[in-house]
């Protein structure tokens, strides 16, 4: 079992405050027992031991678990929304780079998650503990893409609308297929290989 947590997300800058460096060892200990227990099972008491603080301590940062779950899912979904507009930002063709994109904001950066035999359980808990985060994401992030594919677009000299399309649409088609996929599709790399496709799929459309 994978219980290991990228020390990048959530380890507090040099220049933090001491708060700002207790709440990222808190948020590094609640990760850590989610992934070993599964979120239903864990306790504060666990998570503090983890964070080899006092259980009084922690309440004065997090009230509960759910507040911890939260915050873990904030600082994942920002992180993983900055991975993918320097992956659109970078050289290389549309196609790689939507691919870059998708992969380390959507299957690289869940790896752990995905890994742990409780991913299924912590991953469902986002509907009722923070579908508001994912919903502003998913957003978000489908603006980035749509404005990938405009530019695409621009560049090819295609108009999406003689087609009955439109980067939205794309965008949204692109982001649809890969949240089916993802459902579908527990293994990573067979989780890439259908990403490929839809790409390849968006590509085709964009072609003059």
């Amino acid at each position: 079992m994978s219980t290991h947590v990228r020390e990048a997300v959530f380890t507090a800058a040099p220049e933090a405050s001491a708060d700002d460096a207790k709440r990222a060892r808190i948020l590094q200990a609640g990760m850590k027992a989610f992934l070993a227990y599964g979120y239903s099972r864990v306790t504060m008491d666990q998570i503090a031991q983890t964070a080899e603080m006092s259980r009084p301590a922690l309440y004065l940062v997090f009230k509960n678990k759910a507040d911890i779950y939260r915050a873990l899912a904030a600082k994942l979904v920002g992180e993983s929304f900055h991975k993918a507009r320097i992956a659109l930002a970078a050289d290389g063709t549309f196609g790689d780079r939507i691919n870059a994109a998708v992969d380390t904001c959507m299957i690289s950066n869940y790896a752990d998650i995905a890994a742990s035999p409780h991913g299924a359980e912590i991953l469902d808990a986002k509907s009722t503990l923070a579908s508001d985060l994912l919903l502003n994401w998913k957003r978000d992030l489908g603006a980035i893409m749509q404005g990938a594919i405009e530019k695409e677009a621009l560049r090819t000299g295609v108009d999406l609308a003689d087609s009955d399309l439109s980067a939205e649409v794309l965008a949204q088609f692109l982001l649809d297929g890969i949240e089916g996929m993802k459902h579908r599709l527990t293994d990573p790399d067979h989780q890439r290989k259908a990403l490929r496709g839809l790409v390849k799929i968006v590509e085709r459309a964009l072609q003059p």
